[in-house]
């Protein structure tokens, strides 16, 4: 079945660290990828962008900073989404932090199907607020799993609380797991494909991901683009010098797991367009990985 590809923009840093991320979904459509996409032959629905959030510091809440303008943004994409998915087609969500993820899972909630989500990033997000630093960019899944110490207004963002039950998820290529994130991980048993295994053989790691997702009625991927190495493809928000993913590795991976005939939303975040050398060339590669993933 041909469907549809939503295209959303969530142009929001709200949840991060410094701002940066607010600006690539524009520079997405700058460099041409809604004509790429539907220059492959696939029908395109570009819904826009949501309402456009800077990162700025906030001394009034320094546990949870900028708490509103992350939930405006990720409820605003549950819309977008969930329009899109209840007309059949499958979404491209364009990020904006981590958070922005919320979004998109909550839309994907908004009937009876079934959800499971391949989460791809160095890191797991299972930070509660306070185990945190401020930023609500690595508190993500603590919040759709409903953890005890996250904030109401994130974690009952969908239509059933919480939005995921643990065996609902996949970690696929994390690596940078803390201690309280360790610790949850192993209460809660959570699936993880790490990142040693998919450098091994990206084929046969995102192979395993899409039989474990199989299952579900709608497969979502989340893509933070921090699970490259940020020498080999500088764009991400973060600029640790970790050995991730190479970009071919990555672009491998993303391909068999949108082939799944069960996907239905695929979410890119982190893109930090201050931080590729040149801009073009990266968004260039970039625009190409989309293109020649995602189905036609």
């Amino acid at each position: 079945m041909t469907r549809t590809l939503c295209l959303v923009g969530a142009p929001s840093s709200a949840g991060a660290y410094a701002p940066g991320q607010e600006k690539a979904p524009a520079a997405f459509r700058r460099h041409g990828l809604v004509p790429a996409l539907a220059g492959s032959g696939r029908r395109v629905n570009d819904h826009g962008d949501v309402p456009s959030f800077r990162w700025r510091p906030d001394p009034q809440r320094p546990k949870a900073m900028n708490l509103d303008a992350v939930r405006r943004t990720a409820a605003a994409v549950a819309d977008k989404v969930g329009e899109a998915m209840a007309g059949g087609g499958a979404a491209l969500v364009l990020g904006g932090d981590c958070t922005v993820e919320l979004g998109t899972v909550a839309g994907a909630l908004r009937d009876e199907h079934s959800v499971g989500l391949i989460y791809i990033d160095l890191d797991v997000d299972l930070n509660t607020p306070e185990t945190s630093d401020g930023a609500l960019d690595w508190t993500g899944v603590a919040h759709l799993l409903d953890r005890p110490g996250t904030e109401a207004a994130l974690s009952g963002l969908g239509p059933r609380r919480p939005m995921l039950a643990p065996a609902d998820i996949l970690y696929f290529a994390a690596d940078n797991i803390t201690p309280p994130e360790a610790e949850a991980m192993h209460a809660l048993d959570l699936g993880l494909i790490a990142l040693a295994e998919v450098k091994a053989d990206p084929i046969a790691a995102a192979r395993r991901a899409a039989a474990w997702g199989a299952r579900y009625d709608r497969l979502l991927i989340h893509l933070d683009v921090d699970v490259l190495s940020f020498t080999d493809f500088p764009i991400a928000e973060n600029i640790r010098r970790c050995d991730g993913l190479s970009f071919d590795a990555l672009a491998a991976a993303l391909a068999l797991l949108v082939a799944a005939p069960n996907w239905r939303a695929l979410t890119v975040t982190e893109v930090n367009p201050d931080h590729a050398p040149d801009e073009r060339a990266a968004f260039d590669r970039l625009i190409a990985m989309l293109t020649e993933a995602l189905p036609a």
